[in-house]
């Protein structure tokens, strides 16, 4: 089974998506680079998707051919699904609507991984990253738990602390947001920065 290595990028999108609607359950999209580095799939970008009927087939399809256009443009590959439950204990990733598009996203790219946040974990003192990761094994023909880790660690959780404190996660823009107002960017390109650079705008 592969490891999984997420970047300053990818991670801060995933906790700003769900930090923004504590009281709803979020989803997106993970995307890496179309050749992994041997069994390691780094996840360099996130893409929020939904607040709000998580499982609306044609808005979701409609943002996965999107995505999977701007994937391709940029040389990514879309390598995986993030989820954040909206019961705080309810970390399971057997949800059928979820585990479907896991499933689906697994059969375009066999590494794939189904990144579940930890509401456990959620909090302003990032003391450990607040997910718990999931590869897809061939033997069982099932999700099981995965090794990953983040870049550059203990900056990324400080950095996403600090941010998390001073608010930012509310200019975070989902494919929601999108259907809403055209002009807003899902991409969310401002959050392509780097951490330090991202604290001195907030």
């Amino acid at each position: 089974m592969c490891e999984y290595e997420f970047n300053e990028t990818a991670y801060t999108k995933i906790i700003f998506h769900a930090a923004k609607y504590p009281h709803q359950a979020v989803n997106g999209l993970l995307l890496a680079e179309k050749k992994p580095k041997g069994s390691i799939v780094q996840i360099i970008d996130a893409i929020p998707l939904f607040h709000q009927c998580l499982h609306v087939t044609p808005m979701a399809e409609v943002a996965l051919m999107q995505i999977d256009s701007y994937a391709d443009s940029n040389g990514l590959v879309i390598a995986g699904y993030y989820a954040a439950p909206e019961n705080f204990y309810d970390n399971q990733i057997d949800k059928a609507p979820a585990a479907k598009i896991a499933d689906k996203i697994q059969e375009n790219f066999k590494n794939a991984c189904f990144a579940v946040v930890d509401n456990k974990l959620m909090s302003l003192e990032h003391n450990r990253a607040a997910l718990q990761v999931y590869g897809y094994s061939n033997d069982s023909s099932r999700w099981s738990k995965a090794k990953f880790w983040l870049t550059q660690s203990s900056q990324t959780l400080e950095g996403v602390s600090l941010l998390l404190k001073r608010g930012a996660m509310r200019d975070v823009i989902d494919f929601d947001n999108h259907l809403d107002n055209p002009e807003y960017d899902w991409t969310n390109q401002f959050l392509n920065q780097s951490l330090r650079d991202l604290q001195k705008l907030y």
